[in-house]
């Protein structure tokens, strides 16, 4: 959605957008982490698309969603920064089993995460 001042995005389409996230990062999770890490597959997706859509919601507007560099906004590249912190924090919370495969997949999350909000947003 355009408006006078600039593009901003429908909360469906945010929501969207972070459902898409969620999806891929636990499919993502379930991958490196195993099929029998269900928690922390299902967590780790859940952060993914809770920061995406809390970032997005909260900074729609047309400053930030401009591309300032052709096809990449400053949303698209905040939204995975805070992927990053959410998905770090639920590691924090919940010490994973092992912690290689973790950071893996927490990189896999923030790389989806950017891949998503560019082409989704």
């Amino acid at each position: 959605m355009t408006t006078l001042a600039g593009p901003v995005f429908s909360h469906a389409h945010i929501l969207l957008t972070a459902a898409i996230t969620t999806v891929l990062t636990a499919g993502l999770a379930a991958w490196r982490l195993g099929r029998g890490a269900w928690i922390d597959i299902l967590g780790t997706g859940v952060a993914a698309g809770a920061a995406v859509w809390l970032w997005r919601t909260s900074a729609n507007m047309p400053q930030l969603n401009d591309d300032g560099l052709p096809g990449f906004s400053a949303n698209d590249w905040l939204a995975p920064v805070l992927t990053y912190v959410f998905v770090s924090l639920y590691g924090v919370l919940r010490p994973p089993a092992d912690r290689r495969r973790f950071e893996q997949t927490r990189a896999l999350a923030v790389q989806t995460s950017l891949a998503v909000n560019v082409i989704t947003i």
